[in-house]
């Protein structure tokens, strides 16, 4: 026996996530008696299916995709299900039990659902700034909601830290001291370990043993001392859950509409926090996979009396600062759990509750990221903004406002810079013949009668009214640039580079079709830069390339340039010369001559080897005549 601990403890110093592990047991008796036991229940009616936490830790394990979420009922999802199903029936009655049951199946094939049609993509919306808002003020709220444990009396169930804080002031007259001194104590011991361990490589294990460490010196001390005044776990049941079909399905349909909420909650929670663990740990997370392996977790755990599970937020930091690195880490906290409800039970009556609300608050601390406020506020306002939208939101009118608020800004912020694309006046940079922003390139010079503009996005119905206000804004001459070419009194030509537009909707194309319809009217030409072959595709099938010309598609911007000069040129003299008189036509010796130094010039122009003489042989042949 000893040799086979030896063995495992070699394995374990290998990767640290099966010492953390070694704790998962007496974190499961905490949170079922201070997280997850919902406030409307009483203990023995809560343990009909207070292992919800059990079958849905392997499912998960096997088909998730997060390394450090942990899986189970948590708080919200509790206060859910509880407003709802109380709305309904009693809970004391049994069926109570067999509709949040029923609930976890529907919630799980929901899930199913959206990850077999690959609709993990909608999570994308939810940006950094919006994870990590919510992680740090839920990180503040599981802290103070941990404060009870400490001081030694109540403090209100809440997701919102103005409750919070008014229960613990207001009972501030019944504090107790043993607790706080050994909650305080203990806390202080894990930060030192995990101090250590992240100081100094070679005592990297020491992190892993901090919650073990915590749970051990609190159950030493009430076994020598007997204090009176600490609150234990207490007795746990022994046994595993049962397998059992859900019952109720004549309530499934006025389910429904709960089971979505439930789900939308609950992914949203799931993989915000197994995002912001997966960039913390640095690794890719699937957002279908993980949504596919919360729905098994939750159909499977059905059938073992388990109501709605998702991602708890303090279990999986426990689990991250333990040190866990892969899936295993899952797989061994079912065994262990299972070894722990079978056989252990008894080992855990006299765990400290204030040695467990030590655990996660040393776990929920790594999670308060105001560093990341301060690296916002300086390199962009728009994410510090919502950084702020978000933790003001999550800590003011709770959890699950806080994330919907949040993502809804979130797609806000997308929608607005979707329907106000960046555009840029191009100018040419002297000496070639490249073009680019003049904001970005001041030494950039454009030409008289000519504007060139880039279209920074895809166009389509949300954008084409701002677009064509940019070019109407352009087209007055907005820029404060050098102009070259012949002075002219107008604009007669607009230049659009649409390389960097990947699309084109029918809404955008007959708003083109009106801009063109527009800028004939005025004697204005466009000519389009550049568009890749879906974009050309949709333009020619809509009619736009006979309308506008095929004569006036180029490859590069400096083509369409050339053309429009030589256009301008021309303008420009008829302007001056409305009236020629007939000269002699120059002998064939003389055009052929002409031609060949046309020629010439414009190969030196685009090859770059050129003078400042030489940059504009269109220009200069118009400056002759």
């Amino acid at each position: 026996m000893f040799s086979a601990f030896c063995s495992f403890l070699s394995v374990a110093n290998q990767d640290e996530t099966l010492i953390s592990w070694l704790v998962a047991p007496s974190v499961l008796c905490s949170c079922r008696r201070q997280c997850l036991m919902p406030s409307w229940l009483g203990f023995n009616q809560f343990m009909d299916y207070a292992d919800s936490g059990f079958v849905p830790v392997f499912v998960y394990a096997i088909f998730g995709s997060s390394r450090q979420l942990a899986t189970g009922p948590v708080a919200l999802v509790s206060l859910l299900v509880s407003n709802v199903l109380g709305g309904i029936v009693d809970s004391s009655d049994e069926l109570y039990t067999e509709l949040a049951i029923l609930l976890a199946l529907m919630v799980g094939i929901l899930e199913c659902i959206m990850g077999l049609l690959r609709l993990g993509w909608l999570i994308r919306f939810i940006s950094h700034s919006v994870i990590s808002g919510f992680t740090t003020s839920s990180a503040i709220v599981i802290a103070l909601s941990q404060a009870k444990h400490f001081l030694g009396y109540d403090v209100v169930r809440s997701s919102k830290i103005v409750p919070l804080a008014k229960s613990i002031i207001s009972g501030v007259d019944k504090f107790s001291w043993p607790p706080f001194v050994m909650g305080s104590s203990i806390l202080a011991v894990l930060l030192f370990i995990k101090h250590l361990g992240k100081s100094r490589k070679q005592f990297g294990f020491l992190r892993a043993a901090g919650p073990l460490t915590a749970v051990i010196l609190g159950t030493t001390f009430v076994k020598i001392f007997h204090p009176s005044s600490i609150s234990l776990v207490g007795e746990i049941p022994q046994g595993l859950p049962r397998f059992s079909i859900p019952k109720g399905f004549g309530y499934a349909k006025s389910l429904i509409p709960t089971a979505m909420l439930i789900t939308g909650v609950a992914i949203l929670e799931s993989v915000g926090i197994a995002k912001a663990l997966a960039a913390k740990n640095g690794y890719e997370l699937d957002s279908s996979q993980e949504l596919l392996g919360l729905g098994l977790a939750n159909i499977f755990g059905s059938f073992f009396s388990a109501y709605p599970a998702t991602g708890s937020f303090s279990r999986s930091a426990v689990s991250n600062e333990s040190g866990a690195k892969t899936g295993l880490s899952g797989i061994i906290t079912g065994i262990i759990m299972g070894c722990a409800l079978l056989f252990l039970t008894p080992l855990f009556e006299y765990i400290p509750l204030c040695s467990l609300a030590a655990i996660v608050i040393s776990a929920v601390m790594g999670l308060v990221d105001y560093e990341e406020a301060f690296f916002l506020w300086r390199v962009d306002k728009k994410d510090f903004l919502l950084w702020t939208i978000t933790s003001a939101t999550t800590l003011f009118l709770g959890i699950e406002i806080g994330v919907l608020v949040g993502v809804g800004a979130s797609i806000a912020f997308v929608i607005s810079e979707s329907a106000n694309p960046h555009t840029a006046v191009l100018g040419r940079l002297p000496g070639t013949t490249v073009y680019r922003n003049i904001q970005q390139y001041p030494e950039a010079y454009t030409y008289n009668g000519i504007v060139m503009v880039r279209i920074d996005a895809p166009i389509y119905f949300a954008n084409i009214s701002y677009i064509k206000d940019r070019l109407r804004e352009y087209e007055l001459g907005v820029d404060k640039s050098t102009r070259h070419g012949p002075e002219v009194e107008r604009i007669y030509f607009v230049i659009l580079e649409m390389s960097p537009v990947t699309y084109i909707d029918s809404s955008a194309v007959q708003a083109l079709k009106d801009l063109h319809q527009e800028y004939k009217s005025r004697d204005i030409q466009i000519a389009i830069s550049n568009p890749n072959r879906e974009v050309l595709l949709t333009l020619t099938k809509a009619g736009l390339v006979q309308l506008i010309g095929k004569e006036w598609y180029f490859v590069r911007m400096h083509d369409a340039v050339q053309v429009c000069l030589q256009h301008v040129r021309s303008i420009n003299q008829e302007t001056k010369h409305p009236d020629p008189l007939p000269v002699d036509e120059p002998d064939i010796f003389r055009r052929l001559l002409n031609q060949i130094e046309e020629d010439l010039s414009v190969a030196k122009l685009e090859s770059g080897d050129i003078t400042d003489s030489q940059l504009e042989p269109l220009l200069s042949r118009s400056q002759k005549s």
